[in-house]
């Protein structure tokens, strides 16, 4: 084949999908609510189960359940019938995925929840199937054309899709948000990407505050021990006024040599910018970028005057922010 014949084929598949899609949205309809409400209201755990390619779509499913802040997990259909009907609930939901909705692995599955009265919600694509018929919420997906006309296809996209919409609704509706979702993913680049300054600011006696009246040998002083490269200048009420960089104190120090006795708040620069506690990390480290500059003061939007905390950009590095 030639290779321009692959793209037209990459292309048919496309729109195979898109078109199972189109379907797929046209039949949403109050069972779609009635799911999303039965979710919403669970007290334990939301299980997916499937068979085949319908069974890596309720894998995945599961997996973006439990991300946004709904209890979920896989059950594998074949082990489910040897002994792991026991994971299951009362309280539990038990959602099935099912082209067909006649798969033999799945039939105990949807005894086991009929005997037990465990909600069932079933999605599939056969009216006349044994999960259509027994499941308590009937999720239909339109029978669509396969790509290749063999294996599971665009019945799988529906499914993924259905899968994605039930647990973005539920995420809406619970008004879980990017620092929820930060919550449960600590690691990898996303996580990085969601902390916030708070996460990784520098804080308490971490801080090198010194009062504008102090001599700038004393200063110096403090400037040396906490290692930062820069002072926060205060007033006697605890109120930011400025800050004092190394960069600054060396263009200040060719031009006054006996500055030792000079106040700090004579050599400060007034004003210092600042970032707001709760702004992510990735916000501060662009404005650093900006104002080409390695530190921020960090306040809380209450009092933009009072620092809680520092942001140097060792921190962000170190923090595999980018």
């Amino acid at each position: 084949m030639k290779k321009k014949k692959f793209i037209k084929v990459a292309k048919e598949v496309i729109d195979l999908e898109i078109r199972a899609l189109v379907k797929l949205r046209n039949t949403i309809n109050d069972s779609f609510n009635l799911a999303v409400q039965q979710i919403l209201r669970c007290q334990s755990k939301v299980i997916l189960c499937g068979v085949g390619k319908s069974g890596l779509i309720a894998s995945k499913i599961a997996s973006t359940f439990s991300s946004v802040g709904t209890p979920s997990f896989y059950l594998s259909a074949s082990d489910s019938s040897h002994g792991d009907l026991g994971s299951i609930s009362k309280k539990d939901i038990l959602i099935l995925i099912s082209n067909s909705g006649e798969t033999n692995e799945l039939k105990n599955i949807i005894q086991f929840a009929n005997r037990n009265k465990i909600l069932l919600i079933g999605i599939v694509s056969q009216k006349n199937s044994v999960l259509y018929r027994s499941a308590d919420i009937k999720l239909f997906i339109p029978k669509a054309v396969e790509a290749g006309n063999i294996i599971p296809t665009s019945s799988t996209t529906s499914q993924l899709a259905l899968g994605d919409a039930l647990a973005i609704a539920t995420m809406k509706q619970r008004k879980f948000n990017k620092k929820d979702f930060k919550k449960i993913h600590p690691a990898g680049s996303l996580g990085a990407q969601l902390k916030t300054v708070e996460d990784i600011m520098l804080k308490n006696n971490a801080i090198p505050f010194v009062n504008e009246n102090l001599k700038m040998k004393d200063a110096l002083k403090i400037l040396s021990s906490k290692k930062l490269g820069f002072l926060l200048v205060i007033d006697k009420k605890k109120l930011t006024k400025g800050i004092i960089t190394d960069g600054e104190l060396r263009r200040f120090s060719q031009k006054n040599q006996n500055y030792h006795n000079i106040l700090v708040k004579e050599v400060m620069t007034k004003n210092p910018i600042g970032i707001d506690k709760n702004e992510l990390a990735a916000k501060a480290l662009s404005i650093m970028n900006n104002k080409k500059i390695t530190s921020l003061c960090v306040y809380n939007k209450n009092n933009k005057h009072r620092t809680v905390g520092v942001l140097h950009i060792h921190n962000i590095l170190q923090s595999n922010i980018s």
